[in-house]
């Protein structure tokens, strides 16, 4: 229920297009293609060089550019579903609440921080233990050293103005571009945040075990349709996994082509040899096409999650579509691409701009 400090005077009432509207708006109002034109207007250049460069020297830092955004982005970014025609708003103490025929029918806090913030880079300090650590990246999660040299070589144009959230995002897309991907407009401005978070990222972050109804309520919970999980899950037609996070699935699981279980297990052994890696994509592991949707109409999804978009459920369509229509999946991922970097950005005065991405200032 509601804080008892909470007063009368704080209630509010809106219609539910205004309060959508506003709540859109106040995490992207300050985004922008053109942010760094007058302040840092070699900036986007710079990255897409060093992006480049990284990947023309690892064809696989690609993916790992990609997923650190994705990694950083899930963390802790939440919105707020409403189903009503019209309601109470109550504002709080940063808690919002909803009410309506006199009991608190929903309760949700709206985070503005830890979005597309850069909080994944932040090492651990003796008062903070941050992310990298979190199940679903340590010993997985890697590119950072790429990051530090693009920060450096920015910081040397111009000092204090770009974040290294930004230099994510963009090192993202122009990682996808780099691997025969599609490009999208980056809308620049985010800060820097001052902290990370462990918890957040182990219950944020989608695991490679869930099931076709835990990937939907996870990416649901952070917005985003199934139509859209399924393109952003396409990103795994680029990448390798450890063979920790596939042991399962192909020495237990019947969904999967026997050859291409019998070929994994060679490298993957059913014990030890965790770190193993295997390319997602088995057809083409360093080329952003839509193979790993074909793949996953013949049972070859190297994960267990993969796999579950194409087993007799609701997304079966989806991926028989995108296998079909490269160009309707690569449209369907740069727009999805472009909604996962505007959640809960930190913008205005909020954060910082971080002179090393792995601390704060």
């Amino acid at each position: 229920m509601a804080s008892k400090t909470c007063s009368p005077s704080n209630k509010l009432r809106f219609l539910l297009g205004m309060v959508l509207f506003l709540l859109i708006n106040m995490t992207t109002a300050q985004l922008s293609s053109t942010f760094y034109s007058t302040t840092c207007p070699k900036a986007v250049a710079t990255i897409k060089s060093a992006v480049n460069s990284a990947v023309s020297n690892e064809a696989r830092m690609g993916a790992s550019l990609l997923r650190l955004h994705f990694h950083d982005c899930f963390v802790n970014a939440s919105r707020l579903f409403f189903s009503f025609n019209e309601f109470h708003l109550h504002v709080c103490n940063d808690e919002i609440y909803i009410l309506e025929f006199g009991y608190y029918y929903y309760y949700k806090r709206y985070k503005t921080k830890n979005g597309c913030d850069g909080s994944i880079l932040l090492d651990d300090t003796a008062n903070m233990t941050g992310e990298k650590t979190a199940v679903p990246n340590s010993n997985s999660t890697r590119g950072f050293e790429v990051i530090d040299t693009i920060k450096s070589q920015v910081e040397s144009l111009c000092p204090g103005v770009v974040s290294c959230a930004d230099i994510v995002a963009v090192a993202a897309r122009d990682s996808v571009v780099a691997l025969g991907g599609p490009s999208w407009t980056v809308l620049l401005g985010r800060r820097d945040s001052t902290t990370a978070s462990l918890s957040a990222a182990n219950s944020n972050i989608p695991a490679p075990t869930l099931n076709l109804s835990g990937l939907i309520t996870a990416f649901s919970n952070k917005g985003f349709t199934a139509k859209e999980m399924v393109a952003l899950s396409g990103s795994h037609t680029i990448g390798q996994a450890r063979c920790t996070s596939f042991r399962t699935r192909i020495y237990n699981e019947t969904n999967i082509d026997s050859t291409f279980a019998t070929s994994l297990r060679a490298n993957c052994p059913s014990t030890g040899g965790d770190n193993s890696l295997s390319p997602l994509d088995a057809t083409s592991s360093t080329s952003f096409d839509n193979a790993y949707f074909k793949n996953l109409q013949g049972q070859k999804g190297l994960l267990h999650s993969d796999q579950q978009l194409f087993s007799g459920g609701s997304t079966d369509s989806q991926v028989n579509a995108y296998s079909s229509n490269l160009g309707s999946f690569t449209t369907d991922f740069a727009n999805a691409m472009v909604k996962m970097g505007n959640l809960s950005p930190l913008t205005g005065t909020s954060g910082q701009i971080r002179t090393n991405c792995r601390k704060t200032n």
